[in-house]
């Protein structure tokens, strides 16, 4: 019950940041948007009468019918959980609060980083805003080597050129591009780069020594095999994954042991194994 309630509180407050970006720094600034709410802000313009939360609950109706099968009822339920969270937070924001306008370039580069923030949080406990998003969750399973925030760019393209189209102005869509592109980069940096990890290669004569105080740090250290091109001689290459605060004690170790150790650092994620991750059918 504990973990449940943390998820779905995850997944409210993502879903309050996703509908006060829309609110302060798209709807107040005329700045298209993609996916359904999007969708719902091109057919409020024309249909003032609708708000935009109630169409987008509306439009995705049948986008979680058509998910059904193929996500689950799991991710459907909470992803419904969200939806309504989404809407209600979009009209009950604009009722109550009224943003000023802004530079359009300001409020498309904030809004899309606050709006990337509040969608990765409900992509980080399994669930969906609906929508394309939806959309992107059903590609997921054709292309699983794509992170979502690159999915969601496909079917938000159109939704963009839709609203060129209907607002008369190619500027609200370019501004709405940039938003799309900042949106898809905070989203997969929540997603994929809260828990950043690290992987390092290390080739020093005094490996043994490095190994061995690496493991007194209770890291796990592997030795590879290897061969220098110009000598031909024999190497031994340690490898090992740790967290990106363990950064500074590897180099030190490594350092204090020979200062003319060669040490190679790479970004990694989805670091899985023990005292990592653990593999998850539904992760995305």
């Amino acid at each position: 019950m504990k973990k449940a309630f943390r998820s779905y509180a995850i997944m409210t407050a993502g879903c309050v940041i996703y509908g006060l970006a829309f609110d302060w720094f798209f709807a107040s600034n005329l700045v298209a948007m993609g996916g359904v709410t999007g969708l719902a802000q091109v057919i409020h313009a024309v249909a003032p009468a609708l708000s935009v939360g109630v169409l987008s609950f509306l439009i995705n109706v049948p986008l979680f019918i058509a998910g059904w099968k193929f996500i689950g009822f799991r991710l459907l339920a909470t992803s419904l959980f969200c939806m309504v969270v989404c809407s209600a937070a979009i009209d009950g924001i604009a009722l109550f609060v009224t943003f000023p306008v802004m530079d359009p370039m300001l409020s498309a580069l904030c809004g899309g980083a606050l709006m990337g923030v509040g969608i990765g949080m409900v992509f980080s406990q399994g669930a969906t805003t609906g929508g394309t998003d939806i959309v992107a969750r059903l590609l997921k399973l054709k292309m699983p080597w794509l992170p979502m925030g690159k999915l969601i760019l496909l079917p938000d393209a159109f939704v963009l050129t839709l609203a060129a189209i209907v607002f008369g102005q190619v500027e609200a869509a370019l501004y709405g591009l940039v938003s799309m592109v900042v949106c898809a980069r905070l989203m997969d940096r929540v997603l994929y780069g809260m828990d950043a990890s690290k992987v390092a290669y290390i080739i020093s004569d005094q490996w043994r020594t490095i190994a061995d105080e690496l493991l007194l740090q209770d890291r796990g250290v592997t030795i590879l095999q290897g061969e220098g091109a110009y000598t031909g001689d024999g190497k031994r290459i340690l490898l090992i994954a740790f967290r990106q605060q363990e950064i500074v004690t590897v180099k030190q170790i490594v350092h204090q042991a020979d200062p003319t150790a060669f040490l190679i650092v790479c970004d990694a994620h989805d670091v899985l194994g023990e005292g990592f991750g653990e593999y998850k059918k539904e992760e995305i």
